[in-house]
């Protein structure tokens, strides 16, 4: 099921895609489940596969400025600005859709969220597709995001068409995604680009905010991104008790003894970029050995600690 992202597999998965089937691909953020975003029917099998709520948006990944307008005609100033700064990269914008964008894939409302990928191989799929794909993280819904293609094999394996193998995923959390209202920058999920790195380069206020009781954008829900297990969130420096039922997951050092089920450190060196990358897999890693329970460190919400937060806090709400 896994295959290399040599030109023959991505070739053979740009075929999958234009007859409607599920491709799941490598992009900086976490690994996507990808259909071809303009056939319904193939975006339905998205939300069979993850068994995901048809109220819950998928994100649509275009590979050029021409493919954009092919699916929104609407793009605001402030927009523009962020788009040119940030793509491609783990930036999704929230934007006016045309008709050419089914209703399934924005769960009904008339709007769609977009982004331009960071990668290689994903860039490749949707210049060879010559579509725009939908690609929701590839994981059953509200699990762990998959940062390998390991990840998605051992979780969607038999469901899905094909994996093409680009690595483990840079960035390692979900893009930030935005949306221009009532003259600001709204932040509905934060990712790796900050506040105040998006009030400055659109060039209006930047706010966090999760709009509503309809989500606009994947993630928004209240529970996303858990383990099996249950997680507790601890400060950073906590002692918790040797217990071989429990895990920790740790931001840079380990100040507890005896024995857990394992034990987890994002980054030795304290760097928030590299817990970022490390989160998943982590959390996977530590899930894989039956803890009951995996008790895991506040960290530092600066810049992209604020999404590993985000996750974290979604990933205790159980």
């Amino acid at each position: 099921m896994i295959t290399v992202s040599d030109q023959t597999s991505i070739s053979r998965a740009a075929l999958i895609l234009r007859n409607g089937g599920l491709v799941a691909i490598p992009t900086e953020t976490v690994y996507g489940l990808a259909a071809n975003a303009l056939n319904p029917y193939a975006c339905a099998k998205i939300f069979e596969a993850k068994n995901r709520p048809h109220f819950d948006p998928l994100i649509v990944h275009v590979s050029d400025r021409t493919m954009l307008d092919t699916i929104s005609d609407s793009i605001p100033i402030e927009i523009e600005r962020l788009i040119a700064r940030f793509w491609p990269g783990p930036l999704t914008v929230v934007v006016k859709k045309n008709t050419t964008v089914p209703d399934i894939v924005t769960s009904g409302l008339n709007s769609v969220a977009i982004r331009m990928p960071r990668h290689d191989v994903a860039l490749a799929v949707i210049r060879e597709s010559g579509i725009p794909l939908a690609a929701p993280s590839a994981n059953p819904f509200g699990y762990l995001s998959p940062t390998t293609a390991i990840h998605v094999e051992e979780q969607l394996g038999s469901r899905i068409d094909m994996i093409l193998d680009g690595g483990s995923c840079e960035v390692g959390v979900e893009s930030t995604i935005v949306k221009l209202y009532d003259g600001k920058i709204h932040c509905l999920r934060p990712g790796g680009i900050t506040l105040n790195e998006l009030a400055g380069t659109a060039g209006c206020e930047a706010v966090l905010s999760d709009k509503g009781d309809i989500p606009e954008a994947p993630g928004l829900l209240p529970s996303h991104y858990a383990p099996h297990a249950k997680v507790i969130l601890i400060n950073e420096g906590d002692h918790i008790d040797a217990d071989e039922t429990a895990a920790l997951c740790l931001f840079r050092k380990n100040n507890n003894g005896g024995h857990f089920a394992g034990i987890e450190i994002l980054s030795v060196s304290g760097d928030l970029k590299e817990a970022a990358s490390n989160l998943f897999a982590a959390l996977h890693r530590l899930d894989s050995l039956g803890a009951s329970v995996i008790y895991a460190e506040i960290v530092p919400e600066n810049g992209i600690g604020v999404a590993i937060m985000n996750r974290l806090r979604k990933a205790a709400a159980l």
